[in-house]
């Protein structure tokens, strides 16, 4: 990577959340509960709508049962499409 250009930023993949949360036999109102919030605020949460505080990501990991080891599950990095096109190797975006 040249000086000056950006790495891919890391994105929480809240559909692997919601996946997890259903895996572990949780809906939502029970989940919320365990993390001490109202059902309709962490639907916003799982939606997309409010943003999941650090703090609140690892409660949220802590009921699901992961640790911080297998917490990159979680997470899609965001790369830009120029950096996609070269790491497939896209003669055009050269």
């Amino acid at each position: 990577m040249k000086r000056g250009e950006k790495m891919g930023e890391l994105k929480l993949d809240l559909k692997r959340l919601r996946a997890e949360r259903i895996a572990k036999g949780l809906d939502q109102a029970e989940f919320a509960h365990k993390l001490g919030m109202s059902r309709s605020s962490y639907s916003k949460r799982e939606n997309g709508l409010v943003n999941i505080s650090i703090s609140e990501l690892a409660r949220m990991m802590s009921i699901l049962g992961f640790n911080k080891d297998n917490l990159s599950i979680f997470f899609t990095q965001n790369v830009p499409i120029g950096e996609r096109k070269k790491l497939r190797g896209d003669k055009k975006s050269e």
